[in-house]
């Protein structure tokens, strides 16, 4: 196979950033410093691939990259521009609850899933989406399932007492439970792999779009900043608490498909189990816990999950509006792997 290199920059920004990380950590003052920050963060393909980038510090690392760039103060202040328009979106499109009972949460996440009447990608898949459609589909979700998991692990320093035990206790399961074979992103490469796709870590970064980038930087953005523990616990509670029904779709939809091998569908038979057991957890010892903690926490961990549902939504309607349109819902269309 041959080396993923860094992506292709899509404005000023991601130009700007990808020039000074040529160079040595500490050889720029500034970074884009002369460029405006868009306030649609959501769907501006700059931004999104620029902020993604500078979260990639934190992660694996970038290709041909010092890895000194990642507590670089210019790099940092950069990221911290883009952040903060990125932070005001979401905000406006998920305000945060003022109050909340700590002995109901759940059932006000539950309230977020209810009221959540976006387009069910999972529900397409079983019943309808032909295989170059889920094909797509898993290119846009392994922006974050190949590090799935690894953006809540970054709170869990932050945490103590009940909803630190209720985190670690879902991460473990995450990360396979002791078994590297159980990894959940290693099952997702293998799903991939059947697939005829390239299941490298970063293979298809040049052909998500700002919306599919937007998913995963939130989940860095919760994870990555103490004061936000609380929204990425809310954050990872929803994603719990909507992952078994959906699971169990999309491992029909691919043996509706021809691909009923335990390769190509172990990965969501795993969490169809895995996150039913999961969802009380989240819900009332992590999220609630955090509650019980503080009240403020507890109307913070509905913030994330009430952003996971925003950003979620226009995720999957960008994804079908292109599909209805008759058009690949990525930037370019994909290729085989090598």
């Amino acid at each position: 196979m041959s080396t993923i290199g860094l992506p292709t920059a899509r404005g000023p920004l991601t130009e700007g950033l990808l020039h000074a990380l040529e160079g040595d950590p500490g050889s720029v003052a500034s970074i884009a410093a002369d460029v405006d920050v868009p306030a649609a963060t959501l769907t501006d393909e700059d931004l999104q691939l620029a902020l993604y980038l500078c979260y990639e510090l934190h992660y694996r690392g970038l290709p041909g990259v010092d890895d000194a760039w990642e507590w670089d103060p210019a790099l940092l202040a950069f990221r911290g521009r883009l952040e903060r328009a990125f932070e005001a979106e979401v905000r406006r499109i998920a305000p945060r609850p003022d109050r909340v009972d700590p002995d109901r949460v759940d059932d006000a996440l539950r309230e977020i899933v209810h009221a959540d009447d976006g387009p069910s990608l999972s529900g397409m898949v079983e019943k309808e989406a032909g295989l170059e459609q889920v094909r797509e589909l898993l290119i846009h979700r392994s922006a974050y399932q190949l590090k799935e998991a690894d953006p809540h692990s970054f709170a869990l320093p932050r945490l103590w007492g009940r909803p630190k035990s209720a985190m670690v206790e879902i991460q473990v399961d995450e990360y396979g439970a002791g078994k590297p074979d159980r990894i959940h992103a290693d099952l997702f490469a293998a799903t991939m792999d059947e697939l005829d796709l390239d299941p490298r870590y970063g293979a298809y970064l040049d052909v998500l779009p700002a919306t599919t980038l937007a998913t995963v930087n939130l989940a860095s953005l919760f994870g990555l900043h103490r004061r936000l523990r609380a929204a990425c616990a809310g954050h990872l509670a929803l994603t719990e608490m909507t992952s078994s029904v959906p699971s169990r779709r999309y491992a029909a939809g691919l043996r509706r498909l021809g691909h009923d091998s335990t390769r190509a569908t172990e990965f969501f038979d795993e969490h169809v189990e895995a996150d039913a057991v999961h969802e009380s957890i989240a819900a009332v010892d992590l999220a609630g816990g955090l509650a019980h903690q503080d009240v403020e926490l507890g109307c913070d961990a509905l913030f994330g999950a009430a952003a996971l549902a925003a950003v979620e939504e226009r995720f999957a309607s960008a994804i079908v509006d292109a599909w209805a349109s008759g058009r690949s819902s990525l930037r370019t269309a994909p290729v085989a792997a090598d």
